[in-house]
């Protein structure tokens, strides 16, 4: 089956590629509308001090556990010590920075990042200007959108808990695991931005669901996208708002059926 986007036919085994190119789709809008930049500007700078505050501790924790569990030793097996904990010092400070980050620096911009979806619908459709900023409006659907963000987190955590004692089954435990795992990452991903631009619309969370399976290649392909941008150092400042826009873009090319 194909489906007709902006007057041109798109085949389902073409999918994961438009997905993934919706963030560069993204970053040619904001060269495209420089308007757009402004409401970028707060979602910004608070990931920025998010993330360095998260480098920052993430730093100070990679110290204390190479203090604890490799502390300097003239025997042989000193220095093997000390490089098995500093691979896994690294490896869980870095899980540590990208967590807090994705979710911490989503949690506090996103208020400002519906506003930044908002926008870019409106230029989207060519309406420049779009819908009249209210401060007591933003201030009553900011609190909406804090609460929902808490919701997300806490479903998050629980199925990764649940994963984690699948990991321990014998046998089997620790393939499931290596399967699911990343899909739910990617599942969350795609949860996490195009609820930005779906709650705008009054969805439910079993509709935005709905939505979001009813283009599995495309949705799959733009999580990847996403997962690549924040795995790059120092990218992450900008995949934030690529991915608000992004998904935005993924509605505005395919309204529900």
């Amino acid at each position: 089956m194909m489906r007709r986007v902006g007057g041109q036919i798109v085949k389902p085994v073409a999918g994961f590629a438009q997905g993934f190119s919706y963030p560069v789709r993204a970053l040619k809008m904001f060269s495209e509308k420089p308007g757009l930049i402004k409401f970028l500007l707060v979602p910004f700078f608070i990931n920025l001090i998010v993330f360095s505050l998260t480098v920052y501790f993430g730093l100070d924790l990679f110290d204390h556990m190479l203090e604890t569990y490799a502390p300097t030793s003239d025997v042989w097996y000193g220095a093997v010590l000390y490089y098995l904990a500093w691979t896994l010092a690294t490896i869980l400070t870095t899980i540590a920075v990208f967590f807090t980050f994705t979710v911490v620096g989503n949690l506090i911009a996103s208020p400002f990042n519906e506003l930044l979806s908002e926008r870019a619908e409106a230029m989207r459709k060519g309406e420049e200007q779009g819908e009249p900023f209210r401060l007591r409006k933003f201030i009553s659907e900011s609190w909406f959108a804090i609460v929902v963000e808490l919701k997300k987190m806490a479903i998050f955590i629980g199925c990764m808990l649940i994963l984690l004692m699948i990991n321990f089954i014998p046998g089997i435990g620790s393939m499931l695991y290596a399967v699911l795992a990343p899909l739910l990452t990617l599942f969350f991903l795609v949860v996490e931005y195009m609820a930005f631009v779906l709650m705008r619309k009054q969805m439910t969370f079993a509709q935005q669901r709905s939505y979001i399976f009813q283009h599995p290649v495309l949705m799959f392909g733009f999580a990847c996208s996403l997962f690549c941008l924040l795995a790059i150092p120092f990218v992450q400042f900008f995949c934030i708002p690529l991915a608000v826009v992004g998904a935005t873009l993924v509605w505005c090319d395919f309204p529900p059926r």
